[in-house]
């Protein structure tokens, strides 16, 4: 008789703590885009929102990828795995607006111009205009694309359909998403508008703090990896010894 009650406040205790790290983590993204709106004030108001919309992702991407080799590295930060989750669900949702915002304001729903190809106004046919255009857009629906599998397969009963394993693989998309996403995120902020046959704007203001956040998660991931290396080398010493020591 007292199982069960205790069973009923332990699942209100835990959908209320999900709740809250939803909140959470809507807070900061919001407080993310309307930062990375100002910062792009001067664009018009596509430009401005297909950029904060993409520049919110990353960052949410980019912590979801450095949570977990912090808390190899730095024990109290443990308690942050549990929001790697509602990270990587909240970067693919603005990652989506973001890629909306592209299809209706940029390219007006035209495909071929997504991928860097403009109708020749004398022999209305398609030419290749683009090219970094169009390569910088197919890594990013590639990017969208597994952030989407991942997005949908972050539930326990995604895990509970798929098995541990089953569901493990697919979350090792991480890696892929991660890369792919540098690439695109680095072709629009260095050189997309390299071309001679337009008007060269200012530095985007974000390529410094791009780059950094870019060497921090692979900084992190790095010395985890390092620790986690010394740690597997030194029990193997251990047990070594402890194997030819006499009884």
């Amino acid at each position: 008789m007292i199982k069960q009650p205790v069973r009923s406040l332990a699942s209100g205790g835990l959908s209320g703590t999900v709740g809250i790290r939803h909140l959470a983590v809507i807070v900061f993204a919001a407080a993310l885009l309307v930062g990375f709106a100002a910062v792009h004030a001067q664009w018009s108001p596509m430009h401005r929102w297909n950029r904060a919309f993409g520049d919110a992702s990353v960052v949410l991407v980019a912590l979801s990828m450095a949570i977990g080799p912090l808390a190899r590295l730095v024990r109290p930060a443990v308690r942050l795995l549990r929001f790697r989750r509602e990270l990587g669900i909240y970067g693919f949702l603005l990652a989506l607006v973001h890629t909306v915002i592209i299809l209706v304001g940029w390219v007006q729903w035209d495909l071929m111009r997504l991928f860097g190809f403009e109708l020749h106004p004398d022999f209305q046919v398609y030419v290749m205009f683009q090219q970094g255009f169009g390569l910088a857009n197919g890594i990013g629906l590639a990017a969208l694309f597994l952030a989407a599998i991942l997005g949908l397969t972050s539930s326990d009963l995604a895990l509970r359909r798929l098995g541990p394993s089953g569901w493990k693989f697919l979350q090792m998309g991480v890696l892929p998403l991660w890369w792919l996403t540098v690439a695109h995120v680095a072709y629009f902020l260095f050189l997309h508008f390299m071309s001679f046959h337009r008007e060269t704007p200012d530095p985007n203001p974000l390529q410094i703090w791009f780059v950094g956040l870019v060497i921090a998660v692979l900084g992190l991931r790095a010395a985890a990896y390092l620790q986690t290396i010394r740690g597997k080398l030194g029990s193997s010493k251990i047990e070594g010894v402890a194997g030819d020591a006499p009884i």
